[in-house]
């Protein structure tokens, strides 16, 4: 089955993704993991993202296009796949087309205030990498790592104002693939207020 993952930041997509990939048996594909590994890697196009990635400009729509073209001719993606973070235009959306179907595009719904709270109470171990939650799961100790004992920080991009930027760039970018796929008629939404397993069970169904 070919999913794609659709939805605003701070949904849950990724943590619905991880345990879905090993239910259904298809690879996870992120598309800041596919940037990250053909970096590492130092493929053609990861040489050439990282030149673009140095200058602080965006990696334009082909490049990514060819990045995910070529990650789902791997063996992995016979079963199909999840894409998380693809397509995020309408261009990218129509040049999936061209060599993969999807089946459906997954709508993670969720509203900006329960978003803000989400990403907003996020706190990060700046060595382990360790994600924390003030509300849902906080550390014993207020403001300290469990197993390091370093003093957690908050991300740029997890306080309030940059939420509300990272939100209007999804809306005015990305939300318009929901329409495009609801003409299609490959559009299931999901209530992402729900648990990652309920979620699941509802994309189980489809599977079905």
């Amino acid at each position: 089955m070919n999913l794609v993952f659709l939805g605003p930041p701070g949904a849950g997509k990724g943590t619905v993704a991880a345990i879905a990939k090993e239910a259904l048996g298809v690879p996870h594909i992120s598309t800041g993991d596919l940037f990250r590994e053909n970096i590492k890697n130092e493929t053609p196009l990861g040489k050439e993202v990282k030149e673009i990635m140095a200058k602080g400009e965006l990696v334009p729509d082909d490049v990514t296009v060819k990045m995910v073209k070529e990650r789902l001719r791997n063996p992995d993606c016979k079963n199909g796949y999840i894409l998380d973070g693809f397509p995020r235009t309408i261009y990218q959306a129509d040049e999936l087309e061209k060599f993969s179907k999807v089946d459906y595009a997954v709508n993670f719904e969720l509203d900006s205030e329960t978003i803000v709270k989400r990403l907003s109470g996020r706190r990060i171990c700046k060595s382990t990498g360790k994600i924390y939650h003030i509300v849902s799961n906080p550390p014993k100790v207020e403001g300290i790592d469990d197993e390091t004992g370093e003093p957690l920080i908050q991300r740029d991009d997890d306080k309030e104002e940059a939420i509300k930027h990272r939100l209007e760039v999804y809306d005015k970018q990305t939300a318009p693939l929901i329409d495009y796929y609801k003409k299609r008629g490959l559009l299931f939404n999901i209530d992402a207020s729900a648990s990652p397993e309920a979620s699941l069970k509802k994309i189980e169904k489809l599977a079905k």
